[in-house]
């Protein structure tokens, strides 16, 4: 198969975070219908919410194992296939606990995709010598925005959920089909004993590699607590009306979006070192002062730091942790899924005993952790592209004689 253009392979990879993020997007938004047609109550739903994540951070070891023996571009598209008929299931699925093994089922596979189209992202970054997982990672919050329209969209001529996940499933379907030919094969294996001993040495000690996973947890609680208690804050905490409080997840969203667009040119700028540093200082420092000035404006400007801010830590993680291996990606995931999980839940306990407040203080501290984790963490430095120089013109004889004389 001949090697595909940059373009090219950045478009087929983009495709699987855009495929990722719909597909979640997807089931995630008919959860009231589901959460209706199962008679669950909130402590159902939360839980079925939880099977996904709990799911995908299990996977860890199923994982690394499956990146060792197919390889990212094939784990990927075979992942993906598991999570169109993963929610073909759902559409269908006719009690609660057929629910939950389903969920359990699509969180394995999310866990699988996760790695596999990091790897193919960092693959594309050092194949290329050039910047484009940040990118990546906006193609997936693309994702969620059109699943949330094409759920818009359906819902407003027919409520059937078997309807709205077949048309979803047919448009999830050209995504890996499309994407198939420009995926991207990863590094063969070692095979001399000087490759062995570069590849043994580009491989970091589990401390390193434990290191790095705390940064993804740090990072992906920072993240995901904006989503889950933006709105409440913005409601409870300084009194914003009903119609303010929901822009809390929309200046988050939006800022990160923006953000992800231009952070591989930051990164080619300045580092991943730098940007990561910078980013969670910038979203400790906006969502730290807005807590304690209080207010709707100075709130939403904490928000926006923190989305500005927190766009770029998880994806200059998994490039530095897949440049150490299928292994060492593998286990950041996972932490950084545990994260994902553990945070809302922490958030809750710490807000249950001091407040709200206190709570959002928890968002701060972990974005400073991520400041304090960065610092040890052994990021790749990319070369400054040398000056160009113009060539001096070519002496005439004219010139030669000049300058003999």
């Amino acid at each position: 198969m001949p090697t595909p253009s940059f373009s090219r392979a950045k478009w087929s990879i983009a495709a699987l975070f855009c495929f990722l993020g719909f597909q979640y997007g997807t089931w995630v938004s008919r959860l009231p219908a589901l959460k209706t047609r199962l008679d669950l109550g909130t402590g159902e739903v939360g839980l079925l919410l939880m099977a996904c994540g709990a799911g995908a951070a299990a996977a860890f070891p199923l994982v690394a194992v499956l990146m060792r023996r197919l390889g990212s571009r094939t784990l990927s598209l075979a992942s993906a296939l598991a999570l169109i008929v993963v929610l073909a299931a759902l559409s269908v699925v006719p009690n609660y606990p057929l629910a939950l093994l389903a969920v359990c089922a699509d969180g394995v596979a999310v866990g699988c995709l996760n790695v596999a189209m990091n790897a193919q992202g960092a693959t594309l970054e050092s194949s290329y010598d050039r910047t484009a997982v940040s990118q990546l990672h906006a193609t997936f919050s693309a994702g969620l925005l059109t699943a949330a329209l094409l759920t818009s969209g359906v819902t407003s001529l027919t409520q059937s959920v078997p309807a709205h996940f077949g048309v979803a499933g047919a448009v999830l379907l050209l995504l890996p089909v499309c994407a198939r030919r420009g995926l991207l094969p990863d590094a063969p294996a070692p095979t001399t004993a000087g490759e062995k001993r570069r590849t043994r040495r580009r491989a970091l000690p589990l401390g390193l590699t434990l290191l790095m996973g705390c940064a993804m947890a740090f990072g992906t609680i920072t993240e995901g607590a904006m989503n889950d208690w933006s709105t409440l804050y913005l409601k409870d905490g300084v009194k914003a009306s009903p119609t303010v409080a929901p822009l809390g997840i929309a200046v988050v969203s939006a800022t990160m979006l923006l953000a992800r667009a231009c952070a591989d040119r930051w990164r080619d700028r300045w580092g991943d070192g730098p940007v990561v540093r910078a980013g969670s200082a910038l979203a400790a420092v906006g969502l730290g002062l807005a807590l304690l000035t209080g207010g709707v404006p100075m709130t939403l400007l904490g928000f926006a730091c923190v989305g500005l801010g927190a766009a770029a830590i998880t994806p200059c993680v998994y490039v530095a942790a897949a440049e150490r291996g299928s292994d060492a990606l593998s286990l950041v995931a996972a932490m950084g899924t545990t994260g994902l999980l553990a945070g809302p839940a922490l958030i809750g306990l710490v807000a249950t005993a001091g407040g709200l407040t206190l709570g959002m203080a928890v968002v701060v501290a972990s974005a400073l952790a991520v400041t304090v984790t960065a610092t040890w963490i052994p990021w790749n430095v990319r070369p400054s592209p040398e000056p160009r120089v113009s060539p001096l013109p070519a002496m005439t004889d004219g010139d030669r004689e000049g300058s003999a004389a």
